[in-house]
């Protein structure tokens, strides 16, 4: 049997059929390319004639293949996802007033409910187990053990690992930023990264800037500092409102710094232009203001082209880049980094105070595998697979969700933001869909305000079984009870 087939959790058929979805969407079957036949499955996979049959017939009754008479299968032309995208905001009105953050108790509520038995959870925004290369990570694990046996009893490098921070500073390079790896600083995932950075350049009771919707991890680090936040209006297409900001900063006191995540952001997934980045750059620089960018997603932009980081149109030192690899490599290793400009020297010692340093051993398998093919590799599967994931989302939307539904389709990353009709309570949808069993991230915790309640945020990182078909098609239903 095809070797890339032997992943569990769903039928065979459902995983050939996958293998040749993901080279339709990569273009390797164009629109008109005939499909290998029957027999040419049966051969090239060693599978049984019913399961070439079972794999030709799904991706027919899906809408990626048709059937010509004496002929075999064609591939047809891309589906049309018929959900619309979700509302721009009004860019006119003007900006709330800045306020204390008071987000963690609703985070709270729906974390704690979240805790129970859950059958499906498309409430995360991170990508399936077997998405992520755990076997050659454990495998690398094991052997950087059997090299180092002092590895645990050694202590490690206050600010990282230098051979993790040199990998780090050469990847940077296809972003646009040119780092001395004693620039960085490795933390436990981007969100400590952001934590430090806040605490760098504000105190208690400073105003920053943050994109509306953000993601609520963020607005939870902003209240447990005291630091008040002021929401900026922001596109699914190109991200925070520039003219907004510009507005805000002219007009509140106090705003200390911006923080963006300008590829793929978080929820809704946008992908700020260069010109765009350039001018928020300018727009900090002029007005003093520090810029803090959240680079989580940029490896999963499903055309793999490297983006420019805000980072790399930055002159004076006044951006902060924090970045992690929970999201691209492995969630479990909870690696981030940052480097931090003119307050560098500042989060070194914030860093020290705070958690001390990264264990060596988790940065070490890091460093090795991300300095080998294997990474590149890796990062071309995860994207192919989670643009056939976030296609076959919308399709499940739009099929089974009221017509009025919308929804951002980002060129990347493992979620969706999901507009529903008008009135729906996203809190309302989040408590049905629990008792049976699944989770979902309901708008409201996206912003201190309410006006995301009709908003939901759903994963699109797991594979497309029949009980996550399922379960979409529940809270459908759900969605269409709630909306009246």
């Amino acid at each position: 049997m095809d070797s890339s087939l032997q992943t569990p959790h769903q039928p065979l058929y459902r995983r050939l059929a996958a293998h040749y979805l993901d080279a339709i969407n990569a273009s390797t079957l164009r629109a008109g390319d005939r499909m290998p036949s029957v027999r040419e499955l049966v051969r090239q996979h060693a599978v049984s004639l019913s399961t070439a049959l079972q794999t030709c017939r799904f991706l027919e009754n899906e809408g990626w293949l048709e059937a010509r008479p004496r002929s075999g299968y064609f591939v047809k032309a891309a589906k049309r996802l018929a959900v619309p995208a979700i509302t721009e905001p009004d860019m006119r009105k003007p900006h709330d007033a800045a306020q204390f953050v008071g987000i963690h108790e609703k985070v709270s509520e729906i974390i704690s409910k979240g805790q129970r038995k859950i059958r499906i959870n498309l409430g995360r925004a991170a990508g399936a187990p077997e998405l992520y290369p755990g076997k050659q990570l454990n495998a690398l694990a094991s052997r950087m053990l059997r090299q180092r046996p002092n590895l645990f009893s050694k202590q490690t490098s206050p600010t990282g690992n230098k051979t993790f921070k040199t990998v780090l500073a050469k990847r940077a390079l296809s972003s646009g930023m040119t780092l001395n790896p004693d620039d960085i600083l490795v933390t436990y995932g981007c969100i400590e990264a952001l934590n430090l950075a806040l605490r760098a350049v504000a105190q208690p009771g400073d105003v920053i800037a943050v994109e509306s919707p953000t993601f609520y991890g963020l607005l939870q680090v902003m209240e447990s500092l005291g630091m008040r936040a002021l929401e900026i209006p922001t596109s699914a297409q190109t991200g925070i409102s520039l003219e907004a900001l510009e507005l805000a900063m002219r007009t509140t006191d106090n705003i200390k710094a911006v923080v963006v995540v300008p590829h793929l952001q978080n929820p809704m997934g946008s992908i700020m232009p260069d010109a765009h980045k350039r001018r928020l750059v300018a727009l900090c620089e002029n007005h003093d203001i520090a810029l803090i960018e959240d680079d989580s997603y940029s490896a999963l932009v499903h055309d793999g082209l490297p983006l420019a980081s805000l980072k790399s149109y930055d002159t004076t030192d006044n951006v902060i880049h924090c970045a992690s690899l929970h999201k691209a490599l492995a969630p479990g290793l909870r690696l981030g980094w940052m480097t931090a400009g003119r307050w560098q020297a500042r989060v070194n010692m914030l860093k020290y105070a705070q958690t001390r340093y990264n264990d060596e051993w988790s940065q070490s398998v890091a460093a090795e595998f991300m300095a080998s093919p294997a990474y590149d590799r890796h990062l071309r599967q995860i994207r192919t697979a989670l643009r056939t994931q976030r296609d076959l989302t919308a399709d499940a939307i739009a099929t089974y969700f009221p017509p009025e539904t919308r929804c951002s389709l980002p060129n990347g990353g493992v979620s969706v933001w999901v507009e529903l009709p008008t009135g729906s309570s996203s809190k309302k949808i989040f408590e049905e869909a629990l008792k049976h069993g699944i989770l979902t991230s309901p708008g409201l915790l996206f912003s201190n305000s309410h006006r995301y309640d009709h908003f939901m945020r759903l994963n699109c990182g797991m594979p497309f079984t029949d009980e996550v078909t399922q379960a979409y098609a529940q809270l459908g239903r759900i969605v269409r009870d709630v909306a009246g």
